[in-house]
């Protein structure tokens, strides 16, 4: 059946129109950054009880296999607790470089003890963070942001290596919970107009970003110089799992599919920033 010529546009228009900037529709019950890393860490300690012990030898990311991939993430957490400690050495650490001799270290260890390893660290993290204040500013890995900023970005790379592992593992890929799927898109969304400055994109864009599906919202965006005149408008509508894929560099924008109003090229400049966010 042809539908009539504009409709696509016509429901597009209205759906911008009910839903207000950074709200999701229906309204989703909220949960803190710590219960969002929470949930994160169970359930890709789930997935590590679920793999075959012979999986833990597959490639899976650069030049690690699935133990050595874990061993980064034991890494990361350890970094963590230094950021937390007031260490000053990890806030320009590489986020890569130096959770590598953290990932090498698992080599030849039994995948039982990697994997109490890591959940003994993710723990240590929740702990640490229970009484902190969530505002209050860190820094590590060459990034200076929130707390409760950082929880949701431990959310994210746990959730991206967990579907990582499955793919080479066979399992099927995971979905965040909505909730937590709300805090990840939400920080993604914001993300974007620092992206777009540490990428050198200096060109003034209105962006009128809409992720749908469980978890999405919709955010207006200044992007590029906000004191140009004449901005550009841009709208972006997109699906709110697939916005976190692409932002975790695990699929192209092509890959997205996303519907585009306003001017295709700077939109499509956006959406490759959004690739660049990733840490890997």
């Amino acid at each position: 059946m042809m539908l009539p010529s504009g409709l696509r546009e016509q429901v597009l228009a209205a759906s911008w129109r009910a839903r207000a900037a950074g709200r999701p529709v229906p309204g989703l019950p909220q949960i803190s950054p710590a219960e969002a890393f929470s949930r994160a860490a169970d359930a890709f300690y789930g997935m590590l009880c679920a793999l075959a012990d012979d999986a833990w030898q597959r490639p899976v990311l650069r030049d690690l296999d699935v133990q050595g991939l874990v061993g980064h993430l034991i890494g990361v957490e350890t970094d963590v607790h230094r950021c937390l400690s007031g260490d000053p050495a990890v806030a320009d650490a590489g986020h890569v470089e130096s959770t590598q001799p953290s990932a090498q270290r698992q080599a030849g260890h039994p995948p039982t003890q990697t994997r109490t390893e890591w959940r003994l660290a993710a723990d240590h993290t929740l702990a640490l963070v229970q009484t902190r204040d969530l505002g209050a500013g860190v820094a590590i890995h060459g990034m200076q942001l929130p707390l409760a900023a950082l929880l949701i970005v431990r959310a994210f790379e746990l959730w991206t290596h967990d579907n990582d592992i499955r793919g080479v593992a066979g399992l099927p890929p995971a979905v965040p919970d909505t909730p937590t799927l709300r805090l990840m898109s939400g920080l993604a969304a914001r993300l974007l107009p620092y992206g777009a400055a540490r990428a050198g994109v200096h060109e003034a864009t209105r962006l009128h970003l809409v992720l749908t599906g469980p978890g999405g919202g919709t955010w207006d965006l200044a992007v590029g110089d906000h004191t140009a005149p004449n901005a550009a408008a841009v709208g972006i509508v997109a699906g709110a799992v697939g916005f976190c894929q692409l932002v975790a560099n695990r699929i192209t924008p092509a890959g997205l599919g996303p519907h585009i109003t306003g001017d295709a090229d700077r939109a499509a400049e956006i959406l490759t920033v959004a690739t660049m966010l990733a840490l890997d």
